[in-house]
């Protein structure tokens, strides 16, 4: 048993995290899918059957809606206990899920519910939130009042029924793009740069006159007899002898 209403939008319907196994064929005493009584709510039955119906066909378990007078009831612990007694009143199966079903006239619903037990290892606790998740969405954007009901419970079907598949590797691999886009980007900036420089230089050795290479090769020789005009004469240490015989 549980509780809900509440609000969220539909990026924030709660994740499906197990994989659930839909009731065989049968389970379920076919029975109609709705009791309207406020008077108001339910004009188009096909609408309301062909989602309906859908979650059925997707989950095994017969889904019905009991919609009480608009603001009679807003405690949803009422609601879940009167969602218990009309089980065992509409019902004489285990695979049925009835969700009682008030509008507060100020924009919003509370509701209740139950699950027979077999209907239960379907619709737990996780699946009834994805439920009332989805009936605010609807709640809020629907074209009529049918829909309501009628895409809340198909959008259910379709997500309780496959695990909802993690964002963390989406992300990882946004992640490891991003890095790679940074690291290459970094990559041709120093590439860039450094063809920069060298056009940079090459521009300023050939906008450089050739006068001053010849100048600087000039004042290079200058300086290098310079040196060599200025170091002492190179004398021999080895003293001549007189005796004719030694020259």
């Amino acid at each position: 048993m549980a509780l809900f209403g509440g609000g969220c939008t539909t990026n924030s319907v709660a994740a499906s995290t197990v994989e659930r196994t839909a009731l065989a064929p049968g389970s379920a005493q076919e029975t109609g899918y709705y009791t309207d009584e406020d008077g108001d709510w339910i004009h188009n039955t096909a609408v309301l059957q062909k989602g309906m119906r859908h979650f059925y066909e997707e989950t095994g378990v017969w889904p019905y809606v009991y919609i009480l007078p608009n603001g009679s009831v807003t405690s949803t612990a009422e609601l879940t206990d009167m969602a218990q007694q009309l089980y065992s009143q509409l019902f004489s199966d285990d695979a049925h899920f009835l969700l009682v079903f008030c509008d507060n006239n100020q924009g919003g619903f509370n509701a209740g519910y139950w699950a027979g037990s077999r209907a239960r290892t379907v619709m737990d606790d996780e699946a009834a939130e994805v439920l009332a998740d989805y009936l605010w969405v609807h709640y809020q954007d629907a074209a009529s009042e049918e829909e309501v009901f009628s895409n809340a419970f198909a959008d259910t079907a379709d997500r309780i029924m496959t695990v909802t598949p993690s964002p963390w590797p989406v992300v990882a691999v946004a992640v490891a793009v991003i890095i790679i886009a940074i690291v290459v980007f970094v990559l041709v900036r120093r590439r860039q740069q450094a063809k920069q420089r060298e056009a940079e230089r090459m521009e300023q050795i050939l906008n450089t006159p050739l006068e001053t290479f010849e100048d600087s090769s000039l004042e290079d020789l200058e300086k290098k007899y310079a040196e060599a005009s200025s170091a002492p004469p190179v004398t021999s240490s080895k003293p001549i002898s007189d005796d004719p015989i030694q020259r």
